[in-house]
């Protein structure tokens, strides 16, 4: 599949700001420094596209990111950066902002088709537990990706997955994506997973 266009849109901090295209957005949810920003880049491969902050818990804002496919399936999407959660400098009044704003966004945007939750392969926080346990709630589908796996060794990789699946509670049957932005590992995979959720709800909206 090929990337035909990748923009940058807005930056919103409130439901009358949110694009009205109606097309289908794909989010990013992930404790701050987990490599979102990364992750978007690398996927789209435009450098720069999300900036990548020095600064873990910077991100304040809900990021919109318009994609052009070359899937006839799935010509068109936007990609969504949610502020980073668990940053203990971060005052109290800006998490208790970011928290509503967020919540607001899940659960009353009908174009959310799914999650993509990064968790840093080399230890889930208990910040990611209790993320984990509300994106459960909500009902949405969710693709789970472990970032920094570069950081592991190979030998590394089987025993921190084992963690990571054990400590989030996860279904034995859920994949878990391996992912490092610095070698590309598991780009392809993860655009396997976004097809597959966008399609699916194509397939649904087609059998109502």
């Amino acid at each position: 599949m090929k990337i035909l266009s990748a923009e940058f849109i807005k930056s919103c901090t409130t439901p009358e700001q949110f694009p009205a295209d109606g097309w289908p957005e794909v989010v990013c949810v992930g404790r701050s420094n987990v490599g979102k920003s990364s992750l978007i880049n690398t996927l789209t491969n435009r450098d720069g596209l999300a900036k990548v902050s020095r600064t873990p818990g910077k991100t304040r804002v809900i990021n919109f990111f318009r994609l052009i496919l070359s899937d006839t399936q799935a010509p068109r999407l936007f990609f969504i950066d949610l502020p980073g959660y668990g940053y203990a400098k971060v005052s109290k009044s800006v998490r208790a902002e970011w928290g509503p704003m967020i919540q607001r966004y899940l659960e009353n945007r009908p174009q959310v088709r799914g999650v993509i939750f990064l968790v840093d392969v080399r230890g889930p926080s208990s910040h990611d537990v209790q993320t984990c346990q509300w994106l459960h709630a909500l009902g949405l589908r969710r693709v789970v990706v472990g970032t920094k796996v570069d950081q592991l060794t190979r030998r590394e990789r089987a025993p921190a997955l084992a963690v990571l699946r054990e400590t989030l509670a996860l279904d034995p049957l859920e994949p878990v994506l391996l992912f490092s932005a610095k070698t590309r590992e598991g780009r392809d995979d993860l655009w396997a997973a976004i097809r597959d959720l966008l399609q699916k709800d194509t397939g649904q909206e087609g059998a109502g």
